[in-house]
């Protein structure tokens, strides 16, 4: 099995390019629509012949490229947590496994940062796509989309800190130009989450963060899997 991690700048999402090496089926976790031929450039270059396009939440900051996956890529579905109460060709809920080749990535739910996260964990636990509930000494924001900050404290706590020390971190974001963490390390060093759920909590609810520029726009269409409003099309 092989990553190839992409970034995008304008909101700082990693978009991950993952496929089984023995038969080139691949998936691709986070698309965003602005890089959509960009993705599909670099998965012909590699001959990866794309099957899923997954989601880890509703993301608020872009668009999801899944749509535009979909109208470019024959027999490509999109995935995305039933919790998330978006639309899909395909919902999945805890413990459902997601198979490209001879590889699967297994769910779990970790909600906190929205109601409908979940993260993707490879089939020997050597490395999870955690979306916005872990990042690289930090996580995502809870004052927003149904996000709680006692539910992400104890999503990271009970299904990712739980993992082996030594799985390797891929987040949605960073801001730092850093790439990856391990388990073991946001134990340790997550100066919010290595606390205890009470200074976590009074951390979150005093970040006093703007929104994101893209809110009222992003949201409703990642709702809609990416496709575009009607109103916006006249």
């Amino acid at each position: 099995m092989t990553i190839k991690q992409l970034f995008d700048d304008e909101s700082s999402t990693y978009t991950y390019l993952i496929w089984c090496d023995e038969t080139k089926t691949g998936i691709l976790i986070d698309p965003v629509d602005k890089q959509v031929e960009r993705d599909l450039q670099v998965a012909n270059d590699l001959n990866v012949q794309l099957k899923f396009a997954l989601n880890t939440h509703a993301h608020a900051d872009h668009i999801t490229g899944t749509y535009l996956l979909k109208q470019k890529v024959p027999g490509l579905k999109s995935i995305i947590s039933k919790e998330s109460g978006a639309k899909a060709d395909i919902l999945v809920s805890p413990g459902d496994k997601i198979e490209f080749g001879t590889k699967f990535l297994s769910l779990k739910a970790t909600p906190g940062h929205t109601a409908g996260c979940v993260s993707y964990v490879m089939d020997d636990e050597s490395s999870v796509f955690t979306g916005d509930a872990l990042l690289i000494k930090g996580c995502g924001r809870t004052d927003f989309q149904g996000g709680s900050a006692s539910t992400l404290y104890d999503s990271v706590h009970s299904q990712l800190f739980t993992l082996p020390e030594s799985c390797v971190v891929y987040p949605a974001h960073d801001y730092k130009g850093r790439l990856s963490s391990t388990i073991g390390e946001e134990k340790k060093e997550n100066p919010r989450l290595s606390k205890t759920k009470d200074e976590f909590i009074d951390i979150m609810n005093n970040l006093n963060l703007s929104f994101p520029k893209k809110l009222e726009i992003a949201v409703p269409a990642n709702m809609r899997c990416g496709v575009p409003d009607v109103d916006d099309q006249n």
